[in-house]
């Protein structure tokens, strides 16, 4: 068995994890480690990112709400102007180096870090 498949695997399962505990895993696990790991430039990382959250996302909320811990008005609040996050996140994306996109993701996680440890 090839390592590719093997290392994909193991992102997804993370991802699938760190998203069931904590509500991420596409940015922050599968990104990352599809640049490190795989290879990916970071827009082919960023957009199967997206496409396997898409996934990950549905069957996590769904397990949640079998919790009773999921608030559907809340989430379509959060929703619909992400959705011109997501639009205009993608037009930046595309008009920047992908050098800055990584560095800019980085500054993002160590930021994100420090506000969750302090």
């Amino acid at each position: 068995m090839s390592s590719r498949p093997v290392r994909l695997a193991a992102i997804a399962t993370a991802a699938g994890a760190f998203s069931a505990l904590f509500g991420v895993g596409g940015g922050t696990i599968i990104v990352p480690l599809l640049v490190l790991w795989l290879g990916y430039d970071q827009r082919e990382a960023t957009g199967t990112s997206l496409a396997a959250i898409c996934v990950i996302g549905l069957l996590a909320a769904a397990a949640q709400t079998a919790y009773g811990n999921v608030d559907f008005g809340k989430g379509v609040a959060i929703a619909a102007p992400a959705v011109v996050g997501v639009v205009a996140g993608t037009a930046l994306q595309q008009r920047i180096s992908e050098e800055l996109v990584a560095r800019a993701f980085a500054v993002l996680l160590v930021i994100s870090a420090a506000i969750l440890i302090f």
